[in-house]
């Protein structure tokens, strides 16, 4: 079976364009759909302005100038003091691990960071889950029961589906003992970024460790602030019962994580809330057990939920987000807390909306380009184009996020795919058209046709051809005794049979006329031999005859000879007819000539009579018979015409 036939050639082209377009989204969702959504997150309102209720303590390049890095416990201490004492803060939030004591400075420095930390109801400490195990296991496995018994939330998992607890991670890091037993809030710092470009996106709002689930910094902060303990998990969100706040969420690798809308930065500033200098807080302490006015009024951080971080030249806490390229720790932090806080949150198409998305987007290309004509489903589809890219950007307003790039990737391959198809289809039919009209024309008159097709016109040209005339002997007879359906077997088994010869020696079925065959040798294909090939195929088309009437005689058909007349000379060859019905014939007395001497062919008995101006060509590759002085009708003078016998090469 043909690759172009009918069903066959639509369904492999089909499934070829399944795979390709399955290759294009594979690598557009991984690659190229990642800077779109960073560039239409800039672009768009996809960034809200930071919460008021939010301020950030920072140990910047001011705090280090006045107590060099690594600070002593002591002087963290004195921050959190300040916050615990003066302030009505409603949470403290450190966003640092300490998984060991100081051993450079005295055992009085811990202590009083230890004991601030304890005073402080409102704390909240960072530990991390490691994919690394325990270098310890029994010490590790301790670790993790105390660490469940005293940190673990409540937590109803009414999941129905992707309901697995499948941890990535093999340990946590540990904090030291007095630092444990100081802390009654802690939250995991874990942040995942892009393995492809490096790139945050997602905030993990809960990990999954020893089958249980434990918050993140963020939403353990919310959920003091907010003075609950109790979570439910569903397929699509995360709602804390208390206030109602139902977070979008997925899991990955066990993790629940859910899709982070980022805060505007402050005006020149690296950060999108507001911060307060860690060494203004220390010396705001003092200042206040001193009796005199602190630098920072501590009514600056009532009712604020605190973060105290560190971000300096000698301590970098950055990475890579959708909205800069060194984004500190502790803002990335306070914005997930931010979504929480305004309910507002990034939610992407899910895989079946998107799959949907990419099947009508494809199917429609496919149909307007089948349906419209070329330039209307060009201007079609790109204006397609700019309406889906137009509803990208009211869904990005909208804290909702489709596949931008890769619905008009697979578009743009549909449309090749599309036009391809059609081209094809195209040429498919007109292949089938051309074919068609070759069993009227001649198959070189139809290449003719074809190549000159924008130069069609009445007219042609003088040029010197051979014009082979074939007629049925005695076939008026014939007709009387056969059916016309009998009749027209033969003529086409015979027409079918001399079709081939006369096509392998260059020659051109001009017209057939009844019984009658006129062919022409030397337009429009070149052959500077065509004399010579017109009596090579009159000398194989009598040879065919012959095996032909064998096969008739078997059959019980009737017995038929042919007669062919040739003549060579000028002719007018080209268009004749008008302006809406043209016919590509040869016309003149050279084809007048050719029809008359193979009617000698009754007269004389023979089987093929050739003119003196073709014998003059062939001469040298033919035994002849000359027979002189005939009259020929139409001509004044006699002339001679020759019997061809045989070929003599």
């Amino acid at each position: 079976m043909k690759i172009f036939k009918g069903k066959a050639f639509f369904v492999k082209s089909f499934l070829l364009h399944i795979f390709l377009v399955a290759i294009i989204a594979f690598v557009s969702i991984n690659f190229w759909e990642n800077p779109i959504y960073d560039m239409m997150t800039n672009l768009t309102h996809a960034t809200m302005k930071g919460s008021d209720d939010i301020a950030l303590v920072m140990i910047d390049n001011k705090s280090i100038d006045s107590y060099r890095w690594p600070w002593a416990r002591s002087l963290y201490g004195e921050v959190f003091d300040y916050l615990n004492k003066y302030t009505n803060a409603k949470v403290v939030v450190f966003d640092s691990i300490f998984t060991n004591l100081d051993k450079n400075k005295p055992p009085s420095s811990d202590n009083y960071f230890f004991d601030t930390v304890k005073n402080t109801d409102n704390f909240i400490g960072g530990y991390m889950a490691l994919s690394d195990k325990y270098e310890n296991p029994e010490l590790g496995s301790n670790y993790d029961e105390k660490f469940q018994r005293k940190f673990s939330i409540e937590i109803a998992d009414k999941r129905t589906k992707n309901n697995s607890r499948y941890s990535n991670y093999n340990s946590l890091t540990m904090f030291p003992d007095k630092y444990f037993d100081a802390q009654k809030n802690v939250g995991s710092v874990n942040f995942t970024l892009n393995p492809v470009d490096g790139i945050l996106r997602e905030a993990t709002d809960l990990i999954s460790y020893n089958d249980n689930y434990y918050p993140s910094l963020a939403l353990r902060a919310y959920m003091l602030s907010n003075k609950t303990n109790k979570l439910t998990l569903t397929n699509n969100y995360l709602i804390v019962d208390k206030t109602g706040l139902k977070i979008p969420i997925y899991t990955h690798n066990g993790d629940i994580r859910h899709n982070m809308k980022f805060c505007e930065f402050l005006p020149n500033s690296d950060y999108s809330h507001k911060t307060y200098s860690a060494i203004d807080l220390i010396n705001s302490d003092r200042l206040l057990k001193s009796g005199k006015k602190p630098i920072i009024s501590p009514s600056e951080f009532d009712n604020k939920i605190i973060f105290v971080g560190a971000n300096a030249l000698a301590v970098e806490d950055v990475l890579k987000t959708t909205i800069a390229t060194k984004h500190p720790g502790v803002d990335i932090q306070a914005t997930i807390l931010d979504n929480f806080l305004n309910n507002q949150f990034i939610v992407k198409f899910n895989s079946f909306s998107n799959l949907v998305t990419i099947i009508l987007i494809s199917i429609a290309t496919f149909l307007i380009i089948r349906f419209f004509a070329f330039l209307p489903s060009l201007l079609t589809l790109i204006g397609f184009a700019i309406l889906y890219f137009a509803f990208c950007i009211i869904c990005f307003n909208n804290n909702i996020v489709p596949l931008v790039i890769t619905p008009l990737a697979v578009q743009l391959s549909t449309m090749i795919f599309g036009y391809s198809y059609r081209f094809i289809l195209e040429g498919k039919n007109k292949e089938k058209i051309k074919n068609a009209m070759g069993k009227y024309l001649s198959q070189d008159i139809m290449k003719n046709v074809v190549q000159n097709i924008d130069d069609i016109k009445l007219g042609g040209k003088k040029a010197n051809v051979t014009v082979l005339f074939a007629d049925i002997r005695g076939f008026t007879s014939m007709s009387e005794k056969m059916t016309a359906e009998e009749v027209s077997v033969i003529l086409n088994e015979y027409f079918s049979e001399i079709e081939p010869i006369i096509t392998k020696y260059n020659g051109v079925i001009n017209k057939f006329i009844g019984d009658a065959v006129m062919a022409i040798f030397g337009e429009p294909i070149q052959d500077l031999n065509h004399p010579q090939n017109a009596v090579r195929c009159a000398c194989a088309m009598l040879k065919k005859v012959d095996q032909l009437q064998d096969k008739w005689l078997a059959e019980g058909k009737p017995k038929i000879e042919i007669g062919v007349g040739i003549n060579t000379g000028e002719a007018f060859v080209g268009n004749i007819g008008s302006e809406k019905r043209l016919e590509y014939t040869v016309i003149g007395d050279t084809v007048n000539l050719a029809s008359r001497i193979e009617s000698y062919n009754k007269v004389y008995k023979t089987n093929m009579l050739i003119s003196s101006s073709t014998y003059s060509y062939v001469a040298d590759i033919v035994d002849t018979i000359k027979i002189a002085d005939v009259t020929i009708r139409g001509k004044a003078k006699k002339m001679d015409i020759y019997e061809v016998l045989r070929l003599s090469e």
